[in-house]
């Protein structure tokens, strides 16, 4: 027992572990992980290193609260176009996150994330089926540096250092203008991938978040964790729409060698405004379930794995969403 609370006093900080969640296409509602990963407030100086993965594979059409079959969506309505149906979309996100604290009341923390990503569309001119002729139907497969996220942490508000507050930017590293391969015969060649779907937004945008972390007994804690992004600017006729996401766990701490946890994750995505966004199928408003346990492996380290699956879900429009998404990783502190 003794061991097991050393090393979630040298875990990386709640603050990090919040904003580790892959959320570089904001207002495409299902393509990132809202997660949390871990919990803890470390109050020692010293730096902290979160190495995550985690797999998000869209292939469920969902429109509202409902599954929606790829032929009813293809006769649907799309401010008086049709609709444009997607096949698939198979997010690999490999996340590196470095933090540091200076004091007990104050923390830094650096995302980089990596996005990996397959997707695949029939576009605005099938049947559901097949594509038709001039639909914008493509297929695209690219891997590159997401935007990159800077949080500051504060948790002097009470000598248990168990509350604080998060404020930081997203900045726009990750490109935004990456192509696909068109596969409608009569207009071949590079055709642009959707704005959600690039692995940055190219605008620079405010988080700001806030945690609190307690006991419930000698065995069991729990925690919460909320944070807004909202864009300060647009791109290229392009602004992604603002999210909330709200995180409560409860965690089990009565086993020597493993502690179980049990999350809720809810996240809210506004739709995504500029001429060159999906003014119609992006944002939504989701909750999710996730399961999952750390495994301490020294003093110093540890590695966890997250199942999360999702019991609400209403998106705007017509969009892909996953059954699950699955989340691992390894955390260390020197």
């Amino acid at each position: 027992m003794k061991f097991a609370r050393l090393i979630w006093s040298a875990t990386p900080s709640l603050a990090l572990a919040a904003l580790l969640a892959p959320t570089s296409a904001w207002a495409c509602a299902s393509c990132g992980c809202t997660l949390s990963s871990d919990w803890q407030n470390p109050t020692e100086p010293g730096f902290r290193l979160d190495v995550r993965y985690d797999y998000v594979s869209q292939s469920q059409l969902r429109s509202g609260t409902n599954t929606i079959s790829p032929q009813a969506a293809s006769t649907l309505s799309n401010s008086g176009n049709q609709q444009e149906v997607e096949k698939y979309t198979v997010n690999n996100y490999y996340t590196v996150a470095l933090g540091y604290t200076f004091s007990s009341e104050w923390r830094a923390d650096v995302q980089l994330p990596f996005v990996a990503r397959r997707h695949s569309t029939l576009g605005t001119a099938s049947d559901g089926v097949t594509a038709g002729a001039g639909g914008g139907q493509y297929d695209s497969d690219f891997s590159a540096l997401g935007d990159v996220k800077v949080i500051g942490s504060y948790q002097g508000f009470s000598p248990q250092h168990n509350f604080g507050i998060q404020l930081g930017l997203k900045l726009p590293t990750g490109k935004f203008n990456l192509t696909g391969t068109s596969t409608d015969a009569a207009t071949p060649g590079p055709v642009a991938v959707d704005r959600a779907l690039q692995p940055g937004s190219g605008t620079t945008d405010l988080i700001f978040g806030f945690y609190f972390v307690d006991a419930l007994n000698k065995n069991w804690d729990y925690y919460t964790n909320d944070f807004y992004q909202s864009a300060l600017n647009s791109r290229d006729a392009y602004r992604p729409g603002d999210g909330l996401n709200l995180n409560v766990g409860l965690r089990y701490m009565g086993l020597s060698h493993v502690m179980p946890e049990l999350q809720a994750n809810a996240r809210y995505v506004q739709i995504d405004s500029g001429a060159n966004a999906d003014t119609i199928s992006t944002g939504g408003s989701l909750v999710y379930l996730s399961p999952g346990a750390v495994v301490p492996v020294s003093d110093l380290a540890a590695v966890y794995a997250f199942l999360q699956v999702p019991i609400f879900q209403n998106f705007q429009g017509v969009q892909l969403a996953p059954t699950y998404t699955a989340s691992v990783g390894a955390r260390y502190k020197f």
